[in-house]
């Protein structure tokens, strides 16, 4: 035994508890102390039936994440698998809390399983740009056949314990204490005289699998070209529909290195880590306690703003939605209705479930209707003298103590504050849109943002299922300051020859979500052209702006809003389609700038776009908006459709190594001017020889330097 693992004989059953907190993780000491429990319970003659529990919140919560990257060490966890399934007296398993990747596995290779009514189970793997590769592939078909096997291994979502009691994964739903219903469990397989039951032995069922295969394979290298764990997952739940157990796991086994030798494998563990590291604040004093939100309020009823109060409701926090009258307020309450209803008619939201949220949205009018709640959040149109106006109203009649937060995607903060008496009250709420769809959430610390405040900012994302992510205060935070050099150098391929369609192609062959110009289209052209103007007021007058976007505002081609924009769109259909007025306008801004339009290969395109953002993100570092380059990574991936595959800008530029993107970076300074001026951190990183993720920062000062 081990100290994490306690055997204990009562009776005819040997009951093994496995306590390693918080989450029973599957270490090298609890792999030990199983395998010794597991044997000591097999030669003990008095012992006719195993149970196995985990004390605490849950069963098997998966890996230690603290292996993660280090030699193996043994016992491996399939050897203490297929220990448990040979064993020679009946062994069962009760879940309880989550039962996720080698958790699930353990108990796939118990001879049966209960979970407790409130339980989860699956194997995510695939997220870590792996497969499960402790059976699970092999012993999941043959329980819940090829079709959900495939649903779980390739998708990677748990499910609940009355969906795998339906499909065969659990034997049956226990309620209360898993020690009492394992050991009751274990007694009635004594009294019914059951012996061991080994998955392992079993037959895959059904007779459908290589047509359910040949499916699944069609639709995952369609939906996500360029991913390499899912196939492999196909290819491993395929061998379990042809070959015995024995050879089914060196199968999964040569398939389970493959994935973990691949590239993707570890940008996708970088992102898994960088989630993590989000959370934990460099000068945020670890006494520091979040404030107490029972209440919220949204400023504005457009379409983010619904978006966020749909947030709070989503969470359970009732919260106020305040419109200027009472006819724009009824339009917001609809829309927070219809966004509710598709999820209904989708079938991932009950009637009444939709109700009851709904029944936390209360409207009001006056602003004497937000004194007492605990945390306001504006959003209200991007303009400073539009926030003045709501942040004075705010200070006005908000009571002491309250939050008053902007979702602001690229003012000032701290002016925003300054309208205020109580600017360590302050923050920044960057919801990205839809906002009840999108899990990013920047929270902008200003100059004077209290450790109260922001610590409360953070409890409020994770409490709203976001990634919160700390950013500091300069034009557009983090995400939008460097989506500008995306967007912009997206926009100066057009005048140099591309057509919207090459750079978007080049960009989603990347694995990029969508391409810039279909993402322009999709928000609005009109949407960048304040911020465009506001750039060119405060920016150096010897760097130039390129001009279609401006062109085709001009024009009135503002994308999906009006038909037409660097795409054409019919009416009620979003797929974007050449638009023949644009090549005009292409030559025109091309000629303008005395450039001759020449044909671009895909792998410039690429470089051109995203060496733009790495290196804006390398000045981003060394001026201390974003704490760690993971925290980069971390916003793009959940924010603005990077491949999390790639694991982020910085991860990307790392894998390519920072010699070479300096290189290109001089290359395109010398050639483009001074906006290609490469980051002095860039510069030090590839003289060094180091990298992105390796490099911290000597201090954070919250703002820009």
């Amino acid at each position: 035994m081990t100290d994490v693992v306690r055997l204990e004989r009562l009776g005819a059953i040997a009951l093994v508890t496995v306590n390693n907190p918080p989450v029973n993780a599957l270490g090298v000491a609890v792999r030990q102390g199983l395998l010794h429990a597991l044997r000591a319970a097999e030669a003990d003659a008095e012992v006719r039936a195993v149970a196995l529990v985990c004390a605490g919140n849950t069963f098997f919560a998966g890996a230690d994440i603290k292996e993660f990257g280090q030699p193996p060490q043994a016992p491996a966890l399939p050897e203490v698998i297929a220990a448990i399934e040979a064993c020679t007296k009946p062994c069962v398993a009760a879940i309880h809390g989550t039962a996720l990747g080698g958790g699930l596995e353990v108990a796939l290779g118990c001879h049966y399983r209960i979970a407790r009514a409130d339980a989860k189970v699956g194997l995510p793997e695939v997220k870590l740009g792996l497969l499960p590769g402790a059976g699970g592939t092999q012993r999941l078909p043959r329980l819940a056949g090829v079709a959900k096997a495939l649903e779980m291994i390739v998708g990677g979502q748990p499910i609940g314990a009355a969906e795998a009691l339906e499909h065969r994964i659990v034997d049956e739903l226990f309620d209360g204490d898993p020690r009492a219903a394992a050991l009751a469990y274990a007694q009635r397989l004594l009294d019914e005289g059951r012996g061991p039951r080994r998955t392992g032995e079993l037959s895959v069922p059904g007779t459908d699998s290589a047509e359910l295969i040949a499916a699944r394979h069609a639709e995952v290298a369609k939906r996500t070209p360029g991913l390499f764990a899912p196939l492999r997952c196909i290819a491993a739940v395929d061998a379990a529909t042809r070959l015995p157990l024995a050879e089914g796991l060196e199968r999964e086994r040569q398939l389970f290195l493959e994935c973990l030798h691949s590239p993707q494998r570890a940008a996708l563990v970088h992102a898994f880590f960088a989630e993590r590291q989000a959370s934990k604040i460099a000068d945020l004093p670890a006494a520091t306690r979040p404030r107490e939100i029972a209440t919220a309020a949204v400023i504005g009823g457009g379409t983010m703003g619904v978006g966020i109060a749909l947030c709070f409701a989503n969470a359970g926090v009732p919260v106020k939605l305040l419109e200027v009258g009472e006819e724009a307020l009824q339009r917001a309450l609809q829309r927070a209705r219809d966004t509710c209803a598709v999820s209904v008619r989708r079938g991932s939201l009950s009637e009444s479930e939709m109700e009851r949220r709904l029944a936390l949205i209360a409207g009001v009018t006056d602003y004497a209707a937000l004194a007492e709640v605990d945390l306001v959040v504006e959003a209200v149109f991007e303009d400073m003298a539009v926030k003045q106006q709501v942040f004075e109203r705010l200070d006005a009649v908000c009571k002491p103590g309250a939050i008053l937060a902007s979702n602001t995607s690229s003012l000032d903060l701290n002016q925003i504050a300054a309208f205020t008496r109580r600017p360590e009250d302050v923050v920044g709420l960057h919801f990205f849109s839809p906002a009840n769809v999108m899990r990013l959430l920047e929270v902008v610390r200003g100059a004077r943002t209290s450790h109260a405040v922001l610590a409360t900012a953070m409890a409020i994302g994770k409490r709203l299922k976001k990634v919160a992510v700390v950013v500091g205060v300069c034009d557009g935070f983090v995400g939008n300051r460097m989506l500008f050099q995306y967007g912009r150098e997206a926009e100066f391929l057009l005048e140099e020859g591309a057509t919207p369609q090459q750079v978007d192609g080049a960009l989603r062959t990347f694995g990029m979500a969508m391409g810039p110009f279909a993402v322009r289209d999709l928000s609005g052209l009109d949407i960048g052209q304040a911020i465009r103007k506001r750039q060119r007021a405060i920016l150096p007058a010897h760097l130039t702006f390129p001009t279609v976007a401006d062109r085709l505002c001009a024009a009135g081609m503002l994308g999906q809003k009006t038909g037409v924009g660097y795409y054409r769109y019919e009416p009620g259909n979003r797929t974007p389609l050449e638009n023949p007025a644009l090549a005009p306008v292409l030559e025109a801004a091309s000629r303008e700038k005395g450039l001759e339009r020449q044909t671009l290969d895909e792998r410039y395109i690429v470089e051109r776009c995203l060496y733009a953002l790495v290196n804006e993100g390398a000045k981003i570092l060394e001026e201390g908006i974003a704490q760690r380059s993971s925290d980069i990574d971390l916003i793009y991936l959940n924010g603005y459709g990077f491949p999390a595959w790639r694991g982020g800008p910085m991860f990307y530029a790392d894998s390519v190594g920072l010699d070479k993107v300096l290189a290109t970076v001089k290359e395109l300074h010398a050639r483009c001017g001074d906006w290609w001026k490469p980051a002095p951190l860039l510069e030090k990183l590839a003289a060094e020889g180091r990298t992105f993720s390796g490099w911290q920062p000597a201090h954070h000062s919250g703002e820009q330097a």
